[in-house]
């Protein structure tokens, strides 16, 4: 029982547990604009298995080191990208995956009146939840060859992963509320859907992007946006009356 007094395990801990968390971001984004289709009973259920499934994976995969260190190994080469190996392959779907669904469900958000009624049809929950598990795959592919890199102890990175999941249990819904809630908000979340699709595409293809860069965009981005929410309510424009009543007639 020595780690429990050991300082050094302990900052691995905290600091693996805040990146897990920095990297579930585009998890929980993900899960909110599928859940925020479904019915709203269905809702809170969906949240648990999602991010419930997100923490099995991650686990799983920890507990296979080997095996995702073996997804590193070339499998073929393509004459202009190089050696493509698995995690390129699984890197590359997954960014498809989610440029498809994130231009889609742009495309739903700005089909306007004519499209209102294709774009408000309730998701089914079978659907939802497979889409939940295709890209929670990807997610923590991702997220455990970030543990993997940080440190050496296999209790340390799953104690990190359970504790950013349970983080990110308690925060999902009001997430998922406040993106549902502010269309400015939820296009900005599609975009940052869009672009991590993007990055992961070029990770895939052996192009690094560090994520930092994307992140700060985002939060830039989130921060402009709510200034204009607080500005906006503030500063609301006052609606006068019209100077002439139905009547037609000067008031």
């Amino acid at each position: 029982m020595n780690w429990l007094v050991d300082p050094q395990i302990w900052i691995a801990f905290l600091t693996l547990a805040a990146l897990e968390v920095v990297l579930g971001i585009d998890n929980i984004v993900f899960i909110s604009i599928l859940v925020g289709r479904l019915p709203e009973k269905q809702r809170p259920g969906v949240y648990r298995i999602g991010l419930g499934l997100a923490m099995v994976m991650r686990i799983l995969l920890l507990l296979s080191v080997s095996w995702i260190m073996g997804l590193g190994e070339p499998l073929f080469t393509v004459p202009l990208a190089g050696e493509v190996s698995g995690r390129d392959l699984v890197l590359i779907l997954g960014g498809v995956f989610l440029v498809a669904k994130s231009t889609h469900e742009i495309h739903a958000s700005l089909e306007g009146v004519e499209g209102e009624r294709s774009a408000r049809v309730p998701a089914s929950y079978g659907p939802v939840l497979m889409q939940i598990v295709a890209l929670d795959a990807v997610f923590s592919l991702d997220s455990v060859i970030t543990a993997v890199g940080m440190v050496q102890q296999i209790g340390v990175m799953i104690a990190a992963v359970v504790a950013a999941v349970l983080v990110m249990l308690v925060f999902a819904r009001s997430i998922g509320s406040f993106v549902e809630r502010r269309p400015t908000i939820k296009m900005l979340a599609l975009a940052f859907l869009l672009a991590i699709g993007v990055v992961l595409m070029a990770d895939g293809f052996g192009h690094h992007v560090p994520k930092g860069y994307l992140y700060f965009a985002m939060a830039f981005s989130l921060a402009v946006e709510m200034l204009n929410l607080k500005a906006g309510h503030r500063g609301a424009p006052v609606h006068l009356r019209h100077p002439y009543s139905s009547a037609g007639e000067p008031k």
